[in-house]
């Protein structure tokens, strides 16, 4: 007796699931490290800069430029080297560097330079502008092409886990253990995360690029006009530059909500957060149980949309249950922006290149965050809190509409190349 069997169940078979592929298994480990150093080390900063400066507003404010500017400064020389040398080395040196910055800055801490904890937050960015596009192109090496985005709901799930534990956990270590001790737990930490990446696959062997004068140059130059000449992430560069403008206003702006829309004390902020983490934990789990059902540009489109509805809902309520009903929902679906940006990327970019097209577009969201946080206190002084919100819905709905053109093209199953 003969059994048909239909090419897709074949596939099916054949392919591993998310959970054995052991690229995802060993950079989940080493990014659950990386979580916990960094969250440590976040809270210890804050709380004891806080401490020492009498909450100067200042130089708190300089914890965020420390651990912002190196986006834009580093994010395109990092993605053209993370081209250029081989990605599982330069993680593994990445996080060395990291764990070795952070132990001679402990040093400096302890003999009475307090003023360097802003020291290992700068170097520790700079390091992850060469480390994270490395990671992007060993994922597009070693993770096939149908669990990308399944792949990425996990390491946004992974991401929501510790945007509700994180501040508890650095918070604790903080308040148990001093500066130092929080300062020495990152380093561990970075130190066990190159350890993991060990256990990588071997860096494929790849062409030598020349290095002459002008090279370095002209491959930063490619990745810009790689960007440029594909409509599709020409597009999501436009609804990057616009998320980002959005997301920026409605986080500068929450504490608002909590005092004028809710009539609460500014510490009930920290409920919204913790309902919204939780959320976007609940929401990477289901976007991974049927990302490879749904393209990437509407899972992206879909997300955009509803967090336009959402803030708006947000800025008009002025009823505590609805709010969080809403906020949950937000967090809920935010997942499914992030999943659809990353698996975009990755899916329209040539592995040679992908490191650069990075580079590219992570600043157009981080530079819009910073600059609509940068006027958010302008626009408060301006416009009522109900209008501004509504703006940034106006901004999300924007980046949804920029999926439209592009809403039909099928994912290449290779990229083309440079």
């Amino acid at each position: 007796m003969v059994l048909a069997v239909s090419n897709q169940e074949v596939q099916e078979v054949r392919s591993p699931g998310i959970w054995s592929n052991r690229f995802l298994q060993t950079i989940l480990l080493s990014n659950v490290l990386v979580q916990i150093g960094i969250w440590v080390r976040n809270f210890a900063i804050l709380l004891y800069v806080a401490n020492k400066t009498g909450n100067d507003p200042y130089a708190i404010s300089l914890i965020s430029v420390a651990e912002f500017a190196p986006i834009f400064v580093f994010s395109f020389i990092g993605g053209t080297f993370a081209d250029r040398w081989k990605p599982k080395r330069t993680m593994v040196i990445c996080e060395l560097l990291s764990a070795v910055s952070v132990f001679v800055v402990l040093l400096t801490i302890h003999f009475g330079a307090w003023q360097a904890v802003f020291l290992v937050t700068f170097v520790s960015a700079i390091l992850s502008q060469f480390s994270q596009p490395s990671g992007m192109r060993l994922f597009k090496q070693h993770v096939p092409g149908e669990l990308m985005q399944q792949g990425m709901a996990l390491f946004q799930s992974m991401m929501a886990i510790f945007m509700v534990l994180g501040p508890m956990l650095g918070t604790f270590v903080y308040s148990r253990f001093g500066l130092e001790l929080s300062i020495a737990v990152m380093g561990v930490a970075f130190l066990l995360s190159a350890a993991v990446l060990v256990k990588l696959p071997p860096d494929q062997e790849q062409a030598q690029k020349p290095q002459g004068k002008g090279q370095f140059r002209k491959e930063l130059a490619e990745g810009f006009r790689y960007v440029w000449d594909s409509p599709v992430l020409r597009m999501l560069g436009a609804a990057f530059t616009l998320a980002g403008l959005a997301v920026g206003i409605a986080q500068s702006l929450g504490l608002f909500i909590v005092t004028e829309r809710l009539g609460k004390p500014e510490a009930f902020l920290q409920y919204i957060l913790m309902v919204n983490g939780a959320a976007m934990l609940i929401g990477g789990g289901l976007v991974a149980m049927f990302a490879k059902k749904i393209p990437p540009q509407l899972l992206l489109a879909f997300g955009m949309v509803v967090g336009a509805v959402c803030t708006v809902i947000v800025g008009y309520s002025t009823n505590v249950g609805l709010t969080l009903v809403v906020q949950f929902v937000n967090g809920l679906i935010f997942p499914c922006i992030h999943i659809g940006i990353s698996t975009m990327i990755l899916k329209w970019s040539d592995e040679s290149i992908v490191g650069r097209v990075n580079g590219v577009l992570n600043p157009m969201f981080m530079g819009m965050m910073v600059v609509s946080m940068s006027f958010a206190g302008t626009l408060k002084a301006a416009f009522p809190i109900v209008s501004i919100y509504a703006g940034a819905g106006v901004l999300f709905l924007l980046g949804a509409l920029t999926m439209l053109p592009i809403m039909n093209h099928k994912m290449p199953e290779t990229a083309p190349n440079t």
